[in-house]
């Protein structure tokens, strides 16, 4: 017999009441079959037997090292489960190699398609994620993304990172204060990738290899779009190229960066005031909660002396406070 011709019923009762059996066996060196210990547990003495852990010699019942029967049943079990993992991987590995055959012949087909479902989408980015040769372009607003959400990316991540490609990945600068977001920088930075933060909203965009591009539908998150126009992908990877340039590293920590990030997240707040947004829409447009979007409403009630927002607004008014957070010059210069 074979460990595998028992299952999770037989070692719960080898735990449990065989295995105490087997330690009174142990212990006494061997039993008599009349023992009432082994009268009273006939079937647990039946499975001792039958994993050879208990040595039937005529009127005794002797315990066999467990080591020795470990080694006759379960390593043929374990060198079968390795041999079923080589399997596996070699399939795994042939059907990726098969998606990746479809993929590129279906961007020919359809200059765009779509990927619904939250689940399918993360299927859909860690194959081509896989698939990809030499650069990856993300953009990611919104503030900081979850832990789980950030630990999965990290695996697909450093496997693209490791095979030497280059990754260049963008936020807005809210993500600076996540923790979560921090280790995922510092881990993908030992590898090569760059980083930078920006105080603009921007919509999330992956581009791929510079031959395929991913951005949200307007009708849902639950939706992805999926460009393969190469026309298309170039202007969508300018875009990116234009935000970049004026973002700011996040592993910058100096003094006069963090002085800068200060005033942009300040003017940022200005701006949707004077904008008229909503609490909801400029927070999420800073990346932000609302209650922190709040705060910072509340810092520029003190920075202005204002008691309520409206006061606020009419002293930003009335002092010509631009998007900038500075008063606007006149149009005409004052005359003498």
């Amino acid at each position: 017999m074979s460990i595998s011709d028992f299952g999770p019923a037989q070692r719960d009762q080898l735990r449990e009441r065989a295995g105490a059996l087997f330690g009174e066996i142990a212990a006494n060196g061997s039993l008599s079959r009349d023992d009432e210990r082994v009268r009273d547990d006939a079937d647990s003495l039946a499975l001792l037997i039958d994993l050879g852990l208990v040595a039937d010699e005529g009127d005794r019942l002797v315990a066999v090292d467990p080591a020795l029967v470990q080694q006759r049943l379960v390593a043929p079990l374990t060198a079968q489960a390795a041999a079923m993992l080589s399997e596996s991987s070699e399939w795994a590995s042939t059907f990726a190699d098969l998606g990746q055959v479809f993929r590129r012949r279906s961007a020919g087909d359809e200059p765009v398609t779509e990927v619904r479902g939250y689940a399918n989408i993360n299927r859909f980015l860690t194959a081509v994620v896989d698939d990809a040769e030499t650069e990856l372009l993300t953009a990611q607003p919104s503030g900081a993304r979850s832990a789980a959400t950030l630990e999965v990316a990290i695996q697909r991540d450093q496997r693209a990172l490791q095979r030497g490609l280059s990754m260049r990945t963008l936020y807005q600068h809210s993500a600076r204060r996540s923790i979560a977001t921090q280790e995922y920088v510092a881990r993908v930075g030992a590898h090569g990738a760059e980083v930078r933060t920006l105080d603009e909203f921007f919509n999330r965009l992956i581009v791929v290899d510079r031959r395929l591009a991913i951005v949200p539908a307007a009708e849902s998150t639950e939706v992805a779009v999926v460009i393969h126009d190469a026309n298309l992908v170039a202007y969508l990877a300018d875009i990116f190229e234009r935000y970049w340039e004026r973002a700011t590293a996040f592993t910058d920590r100096e003094s006069s960066t963090q002085r800068q990030v200060a005033d942009d997240v300040h003017n940022m707040t200005v701006r949707m005031l004077i904008e008229g947004h909503s609490d909801h829409a400029s927070a999420k447009r800073m990346g932000v909660s609302t209650r922190t979007y709040a705060g910072y409403v509340a810092a520029l009630k003190e920075e202005y002396d204002a008691e309520s927002r409206f006061q606020l607004g009419h002293i930003m008014g009335r002092r010509r406070i631009g998007p900038t957070g500075v008063p606007e010059a006149d149009d005409e210069a004052p005359t003498s």
